[in-house]
């Protein structure tokens, strides 16, 4: 059983077929799309993809994990739903614990308020996006879907910085 199969009943046999032809077809595509093309949760394609492209990391991580990602410096932070991919480069501020949220707040684009409590599990994925290696830090929900990403960033021609992949390795390392 998947761990996407402990948050929400499995999904179908059949679907679940058709996602791993889609990620053979094409195996750098985006994770929701396909999620959304074949009725699955996003956590559901993820963990249909290749073992050495994703390590889990338990949820009760969250707190630990996000301070070691605030010490990063810059990264970029995305939000992926149906109706919108929000992209926000800042560095993650720490944050703390009150009235039901996790509270970031601090010089930095990114802030607000998120509900760590219903973070059900953390993944870091390592692979291909549109042809390129692409590294990331994704909070997964009880419904399977992303609240949000944590990605390395890229350079001005387009390569991930080695100080952030450097800190990505040591997450699989340290935190899985």
């Amino acid at each position: 059983m998947s761990f996407a199969e402990t948050l929400a009943p499995p999904a179908p046999a059949e679907a679940m077929e058709k996602v791993r032809a889609a990620l053979a077809a094409k195996p750098d595509g985006v994770i929701e799309a396909v999620a959304r093309e074949h009725g699955v949760s996003t956590l559901a394609v993820l963990e249909a993809t290749p073992d050495d492209q994703r390590r889990f990391i338990a949820a009760e991580r969250f707190e630990a994990l996000w301070q070691e990602l605030a010490t990063w410096g810059t990264v970029l932070f995305i939000v992926h739903t149906a109706d919108i991919v929000l992209e926000c480069e800042g560095a993650l501020p720490i944050g703390s614990f009150g009235h039901g949220y996790y509270n970031i707040h601090g010089d930095s684009p990114i802030g607000g308020h998120i509900k760590a409590g219903n973070c059900k599990a953390i993944y870091l994925v390592d692979r291909a996006f549109h042809g390129r290696r692409s590294c990331s830090v994704q909070f997964f929900n009880g419904a399977g879907e992303a609240m949000f990403k944590v990605f390395v960033r890229r350079d001005a021609a387009r390569e991930l910085l080695p100080d952030q992949v450097a800190r990505f390795e040591a997450l699989k390392r340290d935190f899985a």
